[in-house]
């Protein structure tokens, strides 16, 4: 049986004046099994090419709070003792900074463990090379 879960991309926002970002990640969260997930996936020349000064590796961390907040690691403060979808709401309110997160959007799957994956691959992953039609 199909379940709501809802979900947010992760931008980088290197240049927060220009408004132009990279998309970095998703957070997923379906509240019939309690989940609450963040997957990251950080192109350093991508978001280079819209700030060639920005600081990759402080970058990072914050994505990596973002995961940490997510699981509920003790490491990840006091938003991580949160229970899920308070920390959810927290993550994607509205913000100007380095990190952003788009308008949270509404889906339904009957593979709530498999939404992250797949929201990686359409939202944030490059794409791979155009079908040859040539090949066919």
């Amino acid at each position: 049986m199909p379940v709501v879960y809802d979900y947010a991309v992760i931008r980088a926002v290197p240049r927060v004046e220009r408004e132009e970002f990279v998309n970095v990640g998703v957070i997923v969260s379906c509240q019939a099994p309690r989940m609450l997930a963040a997957g990251i996936a950080l192109d350093p020349a991508r978001v280079r090419a819209l700030d060639p000064h920005v600081d990759i590796d402080v970058l990072q961390r914050h994505l990596d709070a973002i995961v940490r907040i997510c699981r509920g690691d003790a490491d990840g403060g006091p938003i991580a003792a949160l229970p899920p979808r308070a920390r959810f709401h927290w993550l994607t309110a509205k913000r100007s900074s380095v990190i952003q997160v788009s308008p949270v959007h509404t889906g339904r799957s009957a593979d709530p463990e498999g939404v992250l994956e797949r929201l990686m691959w359409r939202m944030v992953l490059p794409p791979g090379p155009p079908a040859n039609p040539l090949r066919a």
